[in-house]
């Protein structure tokens, strides 16, 4: 099996990619995530997890790179990471009581073959209707100042949320797992394939 490298920073995909039990290492890719002139969000994280890929890509030959870029829409609009407490408030506000739409984008790069297998997986949220209040006690509990749409769904911020829609909740973490099962599989790779002894 070739080496993985997670093409990423983020504490949140490193724990989820840990969930399937493979080695891997990770590397930032560096890359300007600014959005294009009239570029979609959906263009938007096909475009910017290829290039996450590619930047790793240069000096990491025959390896497997794991590469995700994440964007959350709010009635069309693209919710950045907020970056401190009072963005996180108005995000927050702005969602109470609506749907917030995911995209994550997914590519598996193989540098040895130059195969590329590119992914967009969906999900949403509909929030609940959030009092001023209860945004301070959650972002006291726990400030997600660098999480698009201001909050972990794997802690407390599955709190604010009135039901889930999509295939796979951990997207909303920043890393598709299940389809992700899929293309380590067209690398021959199966998670609960024979390994070594446990």
């Amino acid at each position: 099996m070739l080496p993985i490298i997670l093409a990423s920073s983020s504490s949140y995909r490193s724990q989820l990619l840990a969930k399937l039990h493979l080695p891997f290492s990770c590397c930032s890719p560096n890359i300007n995530e600014s959005i294009l002139e009239g570029e979609s969000p959906l263009n938007l994280v096909k475009r910017l997890s290829k290039e996450k890929a590619e930047a790793i890509s240069f000096d990491n030959r025959n390896h497997l790179i794991i590469a995700s870029d994440q964007v959350a829409c709010l009635e069309g609009k693209i919710l950045n990471k907020p970056g401190n407490h009072k963005n996180a408030v108005k995000q927050l506000a702005a969602s109470s009581g609506k749907k917030v739409s995911f995209l994550t984008g997914l590519v598996l790069l193989n540098t040895k073959t130059g195969f590329l297998q590119q992914w967009v997986e969906p999900f949403s949220v509909k929030f609940r209707t959030l009092s001023a209040q209860q945004i301070e006690r959650y972002l006291a509990l726990e400030p997600s100042y660098d999480c698009a749409g201001s909050f972990k769904m794997e802690g407390l911020g599955i709190a604010l949320f009135e039901h889930l829609q999509g295939d796979d909740p951990n997207s909303l973490v920043g890393l598709p797992l299940i389809k992700l099962i899929d293309l380590l599989a067209n690398e021959g790779i199966d998670v609960l394939g024979p390994g070594p002894p446990l």
